[in-house]
């Protein structure tokens, strides 16, 4: 038995070593008479080829010293972070596409101040940059007749070698290039076991999940960074979903917001919700809740409405047509019908340009991409019923472009202008051209040691532990669409509130109470207020914010600390020496 002890001694689990000792052993056998030594041989022909079979459940096993869950933009952000400090690190993605919405038709960037977008964000956006400087990369027009405008910038800025509209498939191009350069083991289509409760923690301390497909992922720190929250949901960190009451934290925009008229989103003119018109006996028009709104500033488990952010295009060559959904129903649209009838005619105002004749599209007006009222149960869903939701505003979307240009209702002149758009041929192709990543602008919210309010996000506070700086609007896209009192349809949930100044985020909003959790860190769902996160749920934020954590995850195995009890000045140090910008 000597040999299997040797065997055992040098931990053969692959194949070659496997030949090489049946190949001893067989040759023994060969040699041998004697029918005892046949069988002891035989056994120990058998144990190694059953310890390598035994094994194939340790091969499910992986370590890192920093785990990531999510296969968003922040993940990624962070993941080259780590990696860069010297650490190794697993993303686990249950997505099979990288980079979330900022690969996923998000292509005209919320970019607020883009002064306060440093650090590995800004080289994501220089790296666009250098794609689109190049002449071949402009395919469907020419560079100079772009129109170089972004969202309240320059497009292609030479000042800051930074681009801010860009193509979903070169971005989610670079966000490959960063995890090939890297060399970060990426884990795709690997769904969190949530139902199972399938994870170990132990003193507080995450020790390791597993995935729907039975491997597990252990490390010394983790980071939850998807949409959803699920990695911390699991983990028993506090979180909301919802609005919040103006009571909760002291605010004016949270909560539900009746009369507020900050955006076109609204219902200008008095339309009837009853599908015989002043007859509720009658009952609703599709899409209009018969819930009761709720008083102003009251609390709900409502949350702001997704969509879809869709690359289309007006290039006849690069041009697919709109796909008629699956038990396409015009009347679901019969609400559309009647804006139309009262005037409305502002189809086309979010068509927002990106290069090589494409659009980022997104909502606009009382009734258009926005599938409101259809997400609550979103958050906390499992993966089948999210699944669900998903197909349902793919439906709903679909449906409503397919209405646009088909139905004898639309106006002429919309219906004719309709005629030249169609869904982009050389992007999403692995999926019938429609986005793989559904925008999910609100969802989970941790509890944190630090919650961002509004007055926070407003630039009216000084915060103590900065870890990167947001500056866009607060904003809310509408909850719900409901009857009034005075028996017309209207929206509510829409708010957008400027900052006075870019403002900073605390350490404290990405990190849960340490009695909750003492090795997690949450750069997507951080800890804020709703109408607060209505500003810091930017991808360039996000994008920051995964820097910020991959950062302390390192800094905090180093110094054998949980990320609460960090240093703070070491951890600032180290930011500003990798480029972020925390205060203005």
């Amino acid at each position: 038995m000597n040999v299997v002890f040797e065997f055992l001694k040098m931990n053969m689990c692959g194949k070659k070593r496997v030949r090489q000792v049946s190949d001893l052993f067989l040759t023994r056998i060969r040699l041998s008479k004697n029918e005892n030594i046949l069988h002891h041989y035989l056994l120990c022909l058998l144990l190694p080829i059953l310890i390598l079979f035994g094994s194939t459940s340790k091969a499910q096993e992986y370590n890192a010293d920093v785990v990531i869950y999510g296969g968003t933009s922040a993940a990624i952000i962070a993941a080259v972070q780590v990696h860069k400090m010297g650490k190794s690190v697993l993303v686990v993605s249950p997505d099979k596409h990288l980079g979330g919405l900022s690969s996923g038709g998000l292509g005209f960037t919320d970019t607020g101040n883009k002064s306060v977008i440093g650090g590995l964000a800004k080289d994501f956006y220089h790296r666009l940059n250098l794609h689109y400087q190049k002449e071949e990369s402009w395919i469907w027009e020419k560079k100079v007749e772009f129109g170089n405008k972004g969202q309240g910038t320059v497009a292609l800025d030479s000042s800051s070698g930074t681009m801010w509209l860009f193509e979903p498939h070169v971005a989610e191009q670079v966000f490959e290039d960063l995890v090939r350069e890297n060399e970060i083991d990426v884990f795709r289509d690997e769904f969190l076991d949530r139902e199972n409760g399938d994870i170990v923690k132990t003193l507080g301390k995450i020790i390791s999940f597993k995935t729907k497909s039975g491997k597990s992922f252990s490390g010394k720190m983790f980071i939850d960074a998807t949409y959803e929250g699920d990695l911390m949901a699991l983990a028993g960190v506090s979180y909301h979903v919802g609005r919040e009451s103006n009571d909760t934290y002291g605010e004016r925009w949270n909560g539900v917001q009746l009369d507020v008229k900050h955006h076109k989103h609204r219902f200008a003119t008095n339309i009837d919700p009853y599908v015989i018109p002043g007859d509720p006996s009658s009952g609703l028009l599709p899409e209009i809740s018969p819930m009761s709104p709720g008083a102003y500033g009251s609390g709900d488990r409502r949350i702001q409405a997704y969509c879809f952010r869709l690359c289309m295009t007006d290039k006849p060559e690069n041009r697919i047509p709109f796909p008629k959904p699956e038990a396409y129903d015009p009347n679901r649209y019969a609400l559309q019908k009647r804006i139309f009838e009262s005037g409305w005619n502002e189809v086309f105002e979010k068509y927002d340009r990106i290069p090589n004749r494409k659009t980022d599209t997104n909502n606009h007006g009382p009734m258009s991409f926005d599938y409101i009222g259809a997400n609550y149960d979103y958050p906390e869903a499992d993966d089948a019923t999210r699944r669900r939701i998903v197909e349902d505003h793919r439906l709903y979307q679909q449906g409503y472009l397919y209405f646009l240009q088909n139905d004898s209702s639309v106006p002429a002149a919309i219906h004719k202008a309709m005629q030249n758009w169609g869904l982009a041929k050389d992007e999403f192709i692995d999926n019938n051209h429609w986005p793989h990543q559904l925008y999910i602008r609100e969802a989970r919210r941790m509890v944190g040691d630090f919650v961002m309010v509004e007055a926070d996000a407003l630039g009216k506070t000084k915060i103590k532990r900065p870890i990167g700086m947001g500056s866009y609007t607060l904003d809310s896209h509408n909850a719900q669409r409901y009857v009034t009192e005075e028996g017309f349809v209207q929206n509510e949930g829409d708010v957008g509130v400027h900052p006075d100044r870019p403002y900073s985020i605390d350490y404290g909003a990405i990190i849960p109470k340490e009695k909750e959790c003492g090795n997690l860190l949450v750069p997507v769902c951080v800890s804020s207020s709703h109408i607060a996160y209505g500003s810091i749920r930017m991808e360039p934020v996000f994008m920051i914010l995964g820097q910020s954590a991959g950062t302390a995850a390192v800094m905090s195995i180093n110094e054998g600390v949980n990320p609460q009890n960090l240093d703070f000045l070491k951890l600032r140090r180290q930011l500003e020496m990798d480029g972020q910008v925390l205060e203005k």
